[in-house]
């Protein structure tokens, strides 16, 4: 049965307490792959400003780094950004925070925003919430890139249904660039128009 709400940050937390990789970020080839096409995608060979929220214990911010002069990586668990941090210690212009999205949202401009396996977790009230952020922290150049897995989940969407919704609460903020389906994931990307 679905979730009505947000999930809660407590959630993501005893996840990662329990297990510092609870979806085998470091080792599962359905990640591998989807790690490997979100890079094949940007639109750029490097990033003035990116934000990747949801950035988990932090095995895709280790490979986004090197595509950004600065990278501010977020997620709700502070286990995870614990993890995060101790991975990509080392890498320039990457900062970590705790933030529970989209209510305390960090302040832009950025040229990319990546929401990756993020979006289906948010109700309603806190999609309009983000999509009246990423109006006006996404810069006039810049892009979304959306990654969610198309599967059955008990959260407030499925991944179909939250990258739809987003794009329609975008409206005509957003073009749509790539719209790639795997057989487990899609991969939207959005340039501002």
């Amino acid at each position: 049965m679905r979730r009505e709400h947000s999930v809660e940050p407590s959630w993501f937390e005893g996840l990662f307490r329990d297990n510092p990789d609870p979806w085998n970020f470091e080792s599962s080839p359905y990640e591998q792959a989807k790690y490997s096409h979100t890079l094949q995608v940007l639109p750029c060979e490097r990033f003035a400003a990116a934000l990747e929220v949801g950035c988990a214990n932090g095995v895709f911010t280790q490979l986004l780094a090197p595509r950004c002069k600065r990278l501010q990586a977020v997620d709700v668990s502070p286990t995870a950004l614990a993890k995060a941090r101790q991975r990509c210690a080392g890498l320039r212009g990457v900062t970590f925070e705790q933030r529970i999205m989209p209510v305390d949202a960090p302040a832009g401009p950025f040229d990319l925003v990546l929401l990756s396996e993020v979006v289906y977790y948010w109700d309603d009230a806190d999609l309009a919430r983000l999509a009246r952020y990423l109006k006006s922290s996404v810069c006039s150049e810049g892009y979304l890139l959306l990654v969610h897995w198309t599967g059955q989940t008990d959260y407030p969407k499925s991944g179909d249904e939250a990258v739809s919704e987003l794009r329609r609460l975008l409206a005509d903020h957003v073009a749509v660039q790539v719209e790639d389906r795997c057989d487990s994931y899609r991969l939207d990307l959005w340039p501002r128009s």
